[in-house]
């Protein structure tokens, strides 16, 4: 092997290298400088976590790393060397992204190969396929209790279905997501299996406690995701004589990443995946990772030291495929996942906006801003290199995550504002538009969430009938996907919004599906109504043409590159959420009316951004204003103003 010049490596690790790439001293070569640039990543995170063990597992770590490398295909080594070349392409204006169920879909893993045209049509270029490897028969949580990491559901295909679709479509230009569930497994996972049969090795994979003592200790902080149908946190199982950890159902089983034997399997089946092809792994439940007593066992400090350490074996041995952090936290926490402090750029690529999306919900709603610009603007910025994903909705609830602080200094009280939007967007509250449906309501904290799909929150279900109401409808519906488009991050499309398809009346017929409302936004594709999407006289055909605009727009925009920051410009009208970036290229100003009026904006800003000759690039327009220095937005209007002088080119 090369010898290593520019930081000593402990001996066991230099030795790993070898032992695992034997007879490929080229593929030494670029393991061993691909150690040097993370191995400080690699250690110091591991020391965080497992104290004294931090060369002995790099080691194994580094091992497994280069034996992953030494298998992976010769187009996906390619693919990490110009991801490596150009690392901001998750940032890029010219990415969009869609989410669905792969049979939900289209069918298949072959079928989604073949609808490839469709997504281009939308701009898209980074496909999330909703859980895929293969889950417990019966209820399984969407997909998300996973019986076997390495195996494809049998419905959809196996893993060289899912290793052609995604070399079919990376020679389209569109990267693949997948789900890796990291807080816990099915019961039925073999680790659970070997863990009932007594096998301690796996009993150790896991949090089980020999009586109620220890359990009622972390209850006394722990909140209850799923209170209608999973009460508590701990689960007895008569196989393993104890308690077991069970945030989220009683058959999904909490692994203990205490145990660095937890680390090392997740780290191997990160090389695998991505060998596949996969190109982001959406770190589901990541902010349960770690266990502290006296805490609501979320965002602890050690889930971002694991984040690292992961992030180092794949930038060791799979460089083209990053992270994106599925946290769905409250506002304060949301930055970290991206990386703060020593953690920068040594974390997640991407983590979800949840604040944005409940933000632009919540003025929907109210008609004001005030709520939105207090909460965005009083987030920390997001590193250069992190990158938001941003979408107005997902597989999951909407969550009403809006902080009483930000609440209080907006003039509201963060309890009742967050009953208000649930009431508003089931229906329930006088003069809505909103026909969602309530979801998981605990009568003890009053907690209430929603379900249902993008047209049906916005008022654009089929059960509010006239022109009117349906104008109205696809307004709030642009004005939306338009904050979601311009805030910078990567936006994500869920799976028939595209055509404005509302919540499936048949939701509960489905076996598995009749104690969960959120299938409810999760229909079926509807192909016929995707055939009149050039048909701009249709509701569906004005979505996904409007849709279709945002990316192009966006595409040609460089202001829209995510390291742009938005910040919310104050002194704006209540009605107005406005934002500035900063960009190299120039400044972009994003206006957004969130009222059913004419709303004014002062012209000032656009001179204080720097700019002479501001145009509304979504328009195509020059912006103008009158002797009283005032442009006027009509009802739902979003623009985003970026400067045009006559000389720039």
């Amino acid at each position: 092997m090369t010898s290593m010049t520019l930081l000593t490596l402990p001996a066991a690790v230099e030795a790993a290298i070898v032992a695992a790439l034997p007879d490929a001293p080229d593929d030494r070569r670029t393991i061993g400088l691909r150690v040097e640039r993370w191995w400080p990543d690699l250690r110091s995170a591991l020391e965080a976590i497992y104290p004294g063990r931090a060369d002995e597992l790099g080691a194994r770590l580094v091992g497994l790393a280069a034996t992953a490398y030494g298998v992976r295909p010769e187009d996906l080594r390619d693919l990490d060397q110009r991801r490596l070349l150009e690392p901001d392409w998750l940032q890029r204006p010219e990415m969009v992204g869609y989410a669905c169920y792969a049979e939900r879909f289209a069918g298949d893993l072959s079928a989604v190969a073949g609808k490839a045209d469709y997504l281009a049509e939308l701009g898209v270029r980074y496909l999330h396929l909703m859980p895929l490897l293969l889950p417990r028969d019966g209820d399984n949580d969407g997909g998300y209790a996973v019986a076997d990491y390495r195996t494809i559901r049998p419905d959809l295909g196996t893993t060289d279905d899912l290793r052609n679709l995604t070399s079919s479509l990376q020679a389209q230009g569109i990267s693949v997501v997948l789900d890796l569930v990291l807080n816990h497994v099915a019961k039925e996972h073999e680790w659970a299996r070997r863990a009932q049969a007594g096998e301690q090795r796996y009993l150790d994979y896991f949090r089980i406690f020999p009586d109620r003592t220890e359990p009622d200790a972390f209850e006394a902080t722990l909140p209850e995701v799923f209170p209608d149908f999973a009460p508590g946190n701990f689960t007895w199982d008569h196989d393993v004589r104890g308690w077991v950890w069970t945030t989220f159902n009683e058959w999904q089983w909490d692994v203990d990443w205490a145990n660095p034997e937890v680390l090392v399997e997740y780290a191997d089946i990160i090389c695998f995946l991505a060998n596949l092809g996969v190109e982001v792994l959406r770190l589901d439940a990541i902010a349960f990772t770690w266990k502290r007593l006296g805490t609501n066992c979320q965002n602890q400090p050690e889930v971002h030291e694991l984040t690292q350490v992961l992030r180092a074996v794949a930038r060791i041995a799979c460089p083209a495929t990053v992270f994106k952090a599925e946290a769905i936290v409250g506002p304060r926490d949301l930055v970290p996942y991206l990386g703060t402090g020593r953690h920068v750029g040594r974390v997640s690529d991407l983590a979800y906006h949840n604040s944005l999306m409940v933000q632009a919900w919540s003025m929907l709603a109210t008609g004001d801003a005030r709520l939105a610009k207090q909460a965005l603007g009083a987030l920390p910025e997001s590193p250069p290199g992190g990158t938001w994903i941003t979408y107005l909705r997902c597989h999951d609830d909407i969550g009403w995550a809006i902080d009483d602080g930000d609440a209080a200094d907006a003039g509201v009280n963060g309890f009742e504002h967050r009953r208000y939007l649930a009431d508003w967007f089931a229906g329930d509250f006088p003069g809505s538009w909103g026909r969602g449906l309530v979801f998981q309501f605990n009568p003890e904290t009053g907690d209430k969430r929603t379900s249902g799909t993008a047209a049906s929150l916005v008022g654009l279900d089929p059960t509010i009938a006239g022109a009117p109401a349906r104008e109205e409808g696809l307004a709030r519906l642009f004005l939306a996907h338009a904050l979601v488009y311009g805030w910078g991050g990567l936006p994500v499309i869920w799976s028939g919004d595209e055509l404005a398809m509302p919540d499936d009346p048949a939701w509960a017929a489905e076996p598995g599906h009749e104690e969960d409302n959120r299938w409810a936004h999760r229909p079926r594709l509807d192909w016929t109504l995707a055939a009149t999407r050039d048909d701009l006289t249709t509701i569906a055909g004005k979505v996904f043409s409007s849709l279709a605009h945002l990316a192009r727009v966006r595409a040609a925009l460089p202001e829209l590159h995510a390291s742009a920051v938005a910040h919310v410009i104050p002194g704006v009208d209540d009605g107005v959420l406005a934002v500035v970036k900063r960009h190299p290229s120039g400044p972009l100003i994003g206006l957004y009316n969130v009222t059913d009026g004419w709303r004014p904006f002062p012209s000032e800003h656009f001179t204080a951004a720097g700019m002479t000759a501001p145009v509304n690039a979504l328009g195509g327009h020059m912006v103008t204003w009158g002797a009283d220095g005032q442009v006027w937005l009509g009802p739902y209007a979003a623009w985003w103003v970026v400067d045009r002088p006559a000389n720039d080119t």
